[in-house]
């Protein structure tokens, strides 16, 4: 079964205190479905129509695991200490092998 990442891209950070709730409860929630966080921060660099904006990528054993922590309660509850705190997307690909 392919490992799945797990991609967010932050539009725009409304308030960091809330980011800053947010951060400290998602990967508390996440651990048990086995994520594990590659990189975070502001690209170091950006090619053709790419943003600086602020992005994280985490890894999940599977699809499955990715999908069944966004969708627990503890994750649902980060989310909303976030609220508004920041304008993101997420996007969750399975890897090719």
């Amino acid at each position: 079964m392919p490992k799945a990442y797990w991609i967010t891209t932050y539009r725009e950070i409304k308030d960091p205190a809330k980011l800053a709730a947010y951060a400290k409860m998602a990967p508390v929630a996440l651990a048990p479905f086995g994520v594990r966080y590659l990189c975070r921060g502001v690209p170091d660099a950006t090619y053709e129509a790419g943003l600086k904006e602020r992005l994280v990528v985490s890894e999940f054993p599977s699809l499955e695991k990715a999908i069944a922590g966004h969708d627990s309660p503890g994750y649902q509850d980060a989310l909303k200490a976030l609220g508004d705190g920041a304008v993101r997307d997420i996007r969750i690909i399975s890897a090719l092998e």
